[in-house]
């Protein structure tokens, strides 16, 4: 077990460059399971969530090579659809096999993902899908069994919005029969990137960036020589909020500007200095920063993966701001942590009202999630003294050598064994 040390209140400035999109990355290599062969992934972050995904491939029996940045995944000599509780029970994005698995065997048996730190997040819009396109589905002993002989298309209506369920039955029904259309469909920019995958693959999809995505079936998809992962706009989004609570001036490079408009549009009501520059964005902290209000909606509205670490810089903002999360409303963990370093939060059903702060203090703290690790590494920057963050196993999930990059940046910031 390690910690991070931050020794606060240093200005940030440099360029950064983002690695791949874990969220991108994750349904791809499930995808590779519909095909016989070799697929090549590059620009791959090396993450504890894509390193368990490699494992439960490698389960499934596929052969798998991982090295700078590229993934080779050969699907050819899969013999099993078991994915089991010990894997799936570190990763909830495990059960994106789910839908491949019973298109390319007609059958899967996957361990229930449960719940996490940040609420409940079933999967009953998942199955509701699968068993429009055909499939039988039993649930015992913690475990979803599926059977479909052939799985054939449908119109699934979602009754909400849900980015792995979407992915799930994009990935389910591109080898089905006929027609499949999704209705309240993500439009997340990670299901486009999956889709893309797909149709180079072989697939025929159309919609995918919109609510409506329609899949007319194939009988064949066929492995792709090499194909680059979008970029984190998660990490992205967290390298923006490091410049402008350290008054920095950072180019973050290889981020999508386009796929960022909720952040940046607060960022800039925030104080922020915010331009486009060389397939980058540069962000520079003019001094104050103004309170402003958010709530968390799917894309494109503000993604409540960056809750968290937005919440850290209303914490020393000028003004009240008021948080309002729709998407998992028990996502406040971090709160309590913030509170310990002398930020003003009180939380009122699903939303929390902060009142800003001069400057935060240093202090022991532990993560509670991916994103909360994230927002209490900002605090540190930000705080006078030093910071501990713990459970560093929750940032190393979703962030490739966050520290490093920080550092080059001019933090003082580094590891220590617990």
């Amino acid at each position: 077990m390690e910690k991070i040390i931050i020794e606060g209140s240093r200005r940030l400035e440099g360029e950064v460059t983002v690695s791949g999109a874990k969220n991108a990355v994750l349904p791809l290599m499930a995808a590779c399971i519909l095909t016989e062969g070799k697929n090549t992934i590059t620009n791959v972050p090396d993450l504890a969530d894509v390193r368990t995904m490699v494992k439960l491939l490698e389960i499934l029996g596929a052969e798998v090579e991982f090295e700078n940045s590229t993934l080779s995944i050969d699907s050819t000599n899969l013999d099993t659809w078991e994915a089991p509780y010990d894997l799936v029970k570190t990763m909830r994005a495990s059960v994106l096999v789910l839908g491949p698995l019973t298109a390319r065997f007609g059958r899967s048996r996957v361990s229930l993902p449960g719940g996490c730190a940040i609420g409940e997040r079933p999967i009953d819009q998942h199955l509701k899908g699968l068993s429009i396109l055909g499939a039988k589905i039993e649930i015992e002993e913690g475990y979803v069994d599926t059977i479909a002989k052939k799985l054939r298309g449908g119109v699934i209506p979602f009754d909400v919005s849900t980015v792995t369920g979407t992915e799930n039955l994009i990935l389910s029904s591109v080898l089905a029969e006929g027609e499949t259309v999704i209705l309240n469909a993500a439009c997340e920019p990670e299901v486009t990137d999956l889709a893309n995958f797909l149709i180079e693959m072989g697939a025929d999809i159309q919609g995918a960036g919109t609510d409506i995505i329609t899949i007319q079936g194939v009988k064949k998809l066929t492995p792709i020589k090499e194909y680059e992962v979008m970029p984190d706009r998660i990490e992205a989004g967290t390298f923006l909020i490091a410049s402008v609570l350290t008054k920095g001036n950072i180019l973050v490079k290889n981020c999508r500007f386009e796929n960022m408009g909720a952040l940046i549009g607060k960022l800039i009501e925030a104080g922020a200095e915010v331009t486009r520059e060389n397939g980058g964005i540069r962000i520079k902290g003019n001094g104050e920063i103004k309170s402003v209000d958010f709530t968390t909606l799917p894309y494109p509205g503000f993604p409540t993966d960056m809750q968290a670490q937005m919440m850290t810089l209303m914490s020393v903002a000028d003004g009240l701001s008021i948080i309002t999360e729709t998407i998992f409303p028990q996502r406040f963990l971090h709160a309590g942590e913030l509170r310990r370093m002398g930020a003003d939060i009180k939380l009122v059903g699903n939303s929390a009202v902060v009142r800003g702060v001069p400057s935060l203090s240093g202090a022991p703290t532990m993560a509670s999630d991916l994103r909360a690790s994230a927002s209490l590494v900002l605090a540190g920057l930000a705080g006078n003294g030093k910071t501990q963050v713990s459970r560093l196993y929750h940032l190393d999930r979703g962030y490739e050598r966050l520290d490093r990059k920080l550092e080059n940046l001019g933090a003082r910031i580094w590891r220590e064994k617990e």
